[in-house]
């Protein structure tokens, strides 16, 4: 075992460790046999400027249309930058680690046997901005801005100013669907409102962190009502995790991110254990993550998720899926399939080997099977397959891997402040849900889905358990079983077992579900009889 001090590299705390960060990464590729590196306890700070810049293509963030013209679609600062690196303990012995500027936090590439832990990350200065209805008249309202958002008023605008961004507060409010409110009476509620300065005939800067914005109607508003303005566009990631096999991450403290905290991308055997996403106590906002918390695409093997605090989403708090690849050419024994959704492109996940499944998009049914024997991408959107046999592939259907599905396993986590679902599934790998605490969500807690449509996000579910975890909040159906097949033919989803749990507060219908066979409802405590609804769906029981 070989032991490698962050000192010996020039490292230490409360200096800026942007560079010699890089050396001492870089490093590691030369020794192949089991690392650890050990970091010296206390605060770091790192420059986004300084930071190296990587292509990263990582699936359910930006897509190319949504970049500026002087911006190089895809291309990322990352000062935690793995590349080829197996074998490794990253320790940073619960240090700190303050970022200046927009980055990915961490990004892991072809790598194996990886274990990161004890590591906090916050940024200083973020482009996530709180305003809080300080005081409120007919035609006015005064609003507090957090202390950690720096802003000007310029020719009655509102404009906030840090690291890599200068923005209007106001910019894009017409279609700034995705605002956080947070109500005094609901503090641990977020839900997705308008945004509050549409409507705004101006701004004043009454100075020490408060303004007045003008309108000609102010009913909206009520006292205590704390907005979050962010950018939506998922530039960035968390930690991203890419072709990698064999990670674990603990005890790993991330306070913000703009966009996904944690993606797990073409990746074999990944674990987030004793970790937090979430603000630090009493931060300034109560937002820690601009979109998902965690997305794990086309990934194999098991997924891991235990013991961990989430708290504050922009999004989802964790959605496991595959891709359907829409077929555009069939020819002999080869076809071409093409990336449907513009914010996942640019990496090839289909691996030769691997077993494919022919879906009609209309049932989200097989319709037959091959095996893949040769793979190239194509660009950013297409990927060539040559299979065994392509006799029953069909242009217009779209395929699905099913050799990545991996097993998860996602337990004894608490969940709260999530603007839209807990967890979303569409996986045929076994799915396990147990012991968690879903505190709030604005939409359901858990969902099964699958489609082949709008996200293009695979596949169906054929193994799930749901077992005693305590839903206090959901702001819609608590459990929604529903692939979005056009045309039922047959159950897509099947087998799943809802046993235990306590459903504390939920509208109408605790569960629902379609085009589903075999749910076993056993043991529950619901707060009404309405349990559940249902549509083509077959062998329900339920048992109290």
């Amino acid at each position: 075992m070989n032991i490698v001090n962050a000192t010996d590299w020039g490292i230490y705390p409360d200096h800026d460790i942007t560079e010699k960060l890089f050396e001492l990464i870089e490093a590691l590729k030369n020794i192949s046999e089991e690392k650890t590196v050990c970091f010296s306890e206390g605060t770091y700070f790192i420059d986004s400027e300084k930071c190296k810049k990587h292509m990263l293509f990582i699936t359910n963030t930006v897509g190319d249309n949504e970049f500026s013209k002087n911006e190089t679609p895809h291309l990322n600062a990352v000062p935690f930058y793995f590349n080829g690196i197996n074998h490794l303990v990253f320790d940073g012995n619960n240090s700190v680690f303050v970022m200046n500027g927009k980055v990915t936090n961490i990004a892991l590439e072809s790598c194996c046997d990886i274990t990161l832990k004890n590591m906090e990350i916050r940024h200083s200065h973020p482009d996530m901005h709180e305003l809080r209805v300080a005081r409120k008249k007919l035609f006015n309202v005064e609003f507090d801005i957090d202390k950690d958002s720096v802003y000007e008023v310029k020719e009655n605008r509102l404009y906030f100013k840090g690291a890599d961004y200068y923005c209007a507060a106001d910019e894009n409010a017409l279609n700034a669907h995705w605002i956080g409110l947070m109500r005094r009476k609901t503090p641990h509620m977020l839900k997705r409102v308008s945004h509050p300065l549409i409507g705004c005939t101006g701004v004043t800067d009454l100075k020490n962190g408060r303004v007045r914005a003008k309108y000609f109607n102010t009913c909206r508003f009520k006292m205590g009502d704390c907005f979050y303005l962010f950018d939506v566009r998922r530039q960035f990631a968390g930690i991203f995790v890419n072709r990698c096999k064999n990670i674990r991450l603990d005890n790993i403290k991330q306070r913000f991110n703009y966009s996904l905290a944690l993606v797990a991308q073409d990746s074999e055997n990944v674990s987030l254990v004793n970790s937090v996403f979430a603000p630090e106590e009493n931060a300034p906002r109560k937002m820690a993550s601009v979109a998902d918390f965690i997305q794990i695409c086309m990934c194999r093997g098991s997924v891991f998720i235990d013991n961990n605090r989430f708290d504050g989403a922009g999004d989802d708090c964790l959605n496991v899926h595959g891709i359907h690849f829409k077929i555009t050419e069939k020819k002999e024994n080869r076809i071409t399939v093409r990336f449907m959704h513009p914010q996942s492109h640019g990496f090839n996940p289909l691996r030769a080997g691997d077993t494919i499944a022919f879906v009609n998009p209309k049932t989200l049914l097989e319709t037959a099977r091959a095996v893949i024997i040769n793979t190239e991408l194509i660009g950013e959107y297409e990927i060539r397959l040559t299979l065994d046999s392509a006799e029953q592939a069909a242009v217009g259907d779209v395929i699905e891997d099913i050799s990545a599905c991996p097993n998860v396993t996602f337990s004894n986590n608490v969940l709260n402040r999530i603007i839209t679902r807990g967890l979303l599934f569409t996986t045929r790998g076994r799915v396990l849900v147990e012991n968690n605490q879903f505190i709030s969500t604005t939409m359901s807690s858990i969902l099964l889905s699958d489609d082949a449509k709008s996200w293009y996000e695979s596949g169906m579910c054929r193994d799930v358990t749901i077992s005693n975890n305590t839903i206090e909040y959901c702001g819609q159906t608590s459990i929604l079983i529903k692939p979005e097949n056009n045309v039922h033919f047959a159950a897509v989803h099947k087998n799943i077992r809802i046993i235990g749990n306590t459903f504390k507060k939920y509208k109408g219908f605790c569960i629902k579900a379609k085009s589903s066979d075999n749910i076993e409802i056993k043991n529950n405590r619901f707060k009404s009889h309405k349990i559940i609804k249902h549509k083509n769906c077959r062998n329900i029981s339920v048992q109290q």
